[in-house]
């Protein structure tokens, strides 16, 4: 029984192993066998073998599908080059692939440029760029300003964007303003009583050089106010505004307030107007009016466009009252407002616009 029992295992061993290779047996007989796993070859090219897998996925799995990288012979023919990569390739080979390229795009048609605005091709620079670097606000508020057709340059409103300008030559006006392209600066100081409308003193009187120091460019002042006499005086560095706004021809108004003692007659409006006559000429008014009274004080404000020495206190002193305080407080379209005594405040462009337009510029 023990033996039988041996024999038995044996056999089952044995009748196992059977079973096995018939099953091999069968399907050799119907289709080609399957390769274990160890046996799979996952090369695919000229070397695989009717056993191996179908194409593509031995492809896939090597990186070699659609848009992979392509793999030597030497790595697809030998089953152990998965680590390998691949030649090279020949100065030959490059030379071809660049030649195929040249006669692929021989027959394009040459690139077109991006229109441009007529006269890009000159020199200068871009209209927004100066209006921007003139103060009037960002390279996009500037292009708005030329969408709204408010700039012009040489009389000709500009309507079209980039148009380049010659800031040295070319005349750019923004709401019929002229703007001011160059590195020009305009200041307004409300000058205090004392100071001399000098840049500099000898003597080392207070002047109005002390409150312009740390400028980096040299400015210089705009005509004269007395020493004892407060108000609006103009600094900048545009030799010809300063020139144009200090000649007779251009008759830039001056306003000043005007502390006397009265009581004064009516007519001292209409003398002044008329014309009083000074040892150097007669002064006339452009405009008279009494501002305000106390008792027998009275603040008056006289305009004139003349620029003599000491005019305002010499005329009122000819008419019979002498000036105690005299503050100008307008320089053509310049005003004081409530600008403190000895502040610098830097003009507006509108405000530098109009006095250029004031002057013709």
């Amino acid at each position: 029984m023990r033996s039988s029992g041996r024999n038995g295992g044996h056999g089952g061993r044995g009748n196992y192993r059977g079973a096995g290779n018939n099953r091999d047996d069968r399907q050799g007989q119907g289709r080609p066998r399957r390769p274990r796993p160890e046996e799979r070859r996952y090369d695919v090219g000229p070397s695989a073998t009717k056993d191996g897998p179908k194409a593509g996925r031995g492809g896939a799995a090597r990186g070699g599908a659609k848009g992979g990288p392509k793999q030597s012979q030497q790595s697809q023919q030998g089953g152990g080059g998965r680590g390998r990569t691949a030649p090279a390739r020949s100065r030959e080979y490059e030379a071809r692939v660049e030649e195929r390229n040249r006669e692929r795009y021989a027959g394009k048609k040459d690139v077109k440029l991006p229109k441009t605005f007529p006269g890009a091709e000159q020199e200068g620079e871009r209209l927004q760029k100066v209006l921007a670097r003139a103060g009037y606000g960002s390279r996009r508020a500037c292009e708005e300003l030329i969408e709204q057709a408010r700039v012009e340059v040489n009389g000709e409103i500009v309507l079209e964007q980039g148009r380049r300008v010659d800031p040295e030559k070319d005349e750019v006006k923004v709401d019929g303003l002229t703007v001011a392209t160059q590195s020009y600066q305009f200041f307004s100081l409300n000058k205090p009583a004392g100071v001399v409308s000098t840049m500099e003193d000898p003597e080392g009187r207070q002047c109005l050089g002390d409150y312009v120091t740390n400028r980096e460019t040299r400015l210089f002042h705009v005509g004269r106010l007395d020493t004892e006499t407060e108000g609006v005086i103009l600094l900048t560095n545009h030799g010809e505004l300063a020139h144009r706004l200090t000649h007779p021809r251009y008759g830039v108004r001056k306003t000043y307030l005007a502390h006397i003692v009265g009581p004064i007659p009516r007519d001292l409006g209409k003398r002044l107007k008329d014309g009083i006559q000074l040892e150097d000429g007669y002064a006339r008014a452009d405009h008279f009016r009494v501002v305000e009274q106390t008792g027998k004080n009275y603040l008056v404000e006289v305009t004139l466009h003349e620029g003599r020495k000491h005019i305002v206190r010499r005329m009122l002193a000819e008419a019979g009252f002498p000036v105690d305080k005299l503050v100008r407080t307008a320089f053509g379209p310049i005003t004081l407002g409530d600008q403190k005594s000895g502040w610098l405040r830097r003009l507006s462009n509108t405000e530098v616009g109009m006095l250029m337009k004031e002057v013709e510029l």
